[in-house]
């Protein structure tokens, strides 16, 4: 058992040969902290082995890359923990070009003067919503906050009950329309609002109506809430402005999710809504909607701090161009591919997986399928790692049964 007045300097350590070879910061680095570790090991009554060799691991560590590619095994095609949608491949063409070289990002290359960077996506918008202006930040979280700073700082906004949800990580509604500096004027109850709640709750200093779309959980029973056309006309009559939050956003048909193009149809007067999740591209939030309200929102101080880059903007704009063909839409984007593909190919793939892989997987072995390379995340149930194929590809099932084998030892 070493002790502590035992322990090497380090400098000693460092001129071990494999360290020598480093950068000198990165490797004294590394070194101070495995003594550092080492310390505690010796007070806690352990050896601490190797210290040379620890720093080395350490450093090879320190080198390693921690966001790194996830083989998705669970069956969750929008998994938030898990990136949420894998890109497609014209999108992160668009990345590369546009982030390998510099870009006309807020050049205006017809006129030689500063230009805007929410040119590059707003008429490709405007096509697939129907909607008069756009606008893109950070995430639809910050498109909402922004929306409502800039229409309802100061003032009231008039939400239902039944629609200040709680979404991952703790986020909610009133959180945002605090920090927006806008003030929460609840209407209706849990499970029933109706327009003419907001139509009474209606007075001189009420801003906008906000909606926002129950993205994660439903209410059922006896339950009432009113539609984007009921609450244009009270928002009409009253002479405000509509905002409806719709969360994932979809330009695809799914069930339940509406698109921003019904939405502003119905009679929104912006809607918001994610880059990624259903429709498939980069973390972003998308505002559509009426030109002088988008306008009020790009004039905003706060616009600036949530503004998107250029990658998301040109992977956002890659992803945009597929929806202009929905066909090449479906086929290319993953997220769209993954949750169309009819169930009979899923269970083909799932079958060849199982043959290549030896039957079921264990549920020891789930640790080690994360600590592979790539990692492989399934889900653990009833003494067995499960591993679900609607989220892998034909070449990553033969990856992942090559994982499997390799963590039994085959």
């Amino acid at each position: 058992m070493k002790e502590l007045r035992g322990l090497p300097s380090v400098d000693e350590l460092l001129r071990d040969e494999r360290l020598e070879a480093a950068p000198r910061a990165a490797a004294a680095t590394a070194v101070r902290v495995t003594l550092e570790r080492a310390r505690e090991e010796i007070r806690a009554g352990a050896d601490p082995g190797d210290l040379a060799d620890r720093a080395v691991r350490e450093l090879e560590e320190a080198r390693r890359p921690r966001l790194r590619r996830v083989l998705n095994a669970t069956g969750v095609v929008v998994h938030t923990n898990l990136g949420r949608a894998p890109l497609a491949e014209a999108a992160l063409e668009r990345v590369l070009e546009v982030g390998r070289a510099y870009s006309n990002l807020e050049y205006d290359l017809g006129e030689g003067r500063r230009g805007s960077r929410q040119d590059h996506v707003t008429s490709i918008l405007q096509h697939l919503t129907g909607a008069q202006a756009a606008l893109v930040v950070n995430n639809n979280a910050a498109a909402v906050m922004l929306a409502l700073a800039a229409l309802g700082e100061g003032r009231e906004v008039l939400v239902s009950r039944g629609e200040l949800i709680e979404i991952g990580d703790g986020f909610r509604i009133p959180d945002v329309l605090a920090r927006s500096g806008a003030r929460l004027r609840e209407v209706g109850t849990t499970n029933r609002t109706r327009a003419a709640d907001y139509e009474a709750a209606v007075g001189p200093d009420t801003a906008l109506l906000l909606r926002v779309h129950q993205s994660n959980f439903r209410v059922l029973g006896f339950t009432e809430q009113p539609g984007v056309p009921e609450l244009a006309l009270v928002a009409r009559r009253h002479g405000l402005p509509l905002v409806d939050d719709l969360g994932s956003g979809a330009f695809h048909a799914f069930e339940a999710e509406p698109s921003a193009r019904e939405s502003l149809d119905a009679g929104a007067d912006l809607a918001c809504f994610s880059g990624d999740k259903l429709l498939g591209g980069p973390q972003a939030g998308i505002v559509v909607g009426r030109a002088d309200l988008v306008e009020r929102l790009r004039r905003h101080p706060l616009q600036r701090a949530l503004r998107a880059d250029k990658l998301t903007l040109a992977a956002l704009e890659g992803t945009l161009a597929l929806y202009l063909d929905p066909e090449r839409a479906i086929r290319e984007i993953p997220v769209l591919r993954m949750l169309v593909e009819p169930a009979e190919r899923v269970r083909r793939r799932a079958e060849r997986l199982a043959d290549l892989a030896g039957g079921a997987v264990e549920e020891e072995l789930a640790g080690l399928l994360r600590a592979a390379d790539p990692p492989v995340v399934g889900i653990v149930r009833d003494g067995r790692c499960l591993l679900d194929c609607r989220t892998l590809s034909e070449s990553e099932v033969d990856e992942v049964a090559g994982l499997v084998r390799e963590a039994r030892g085959d």
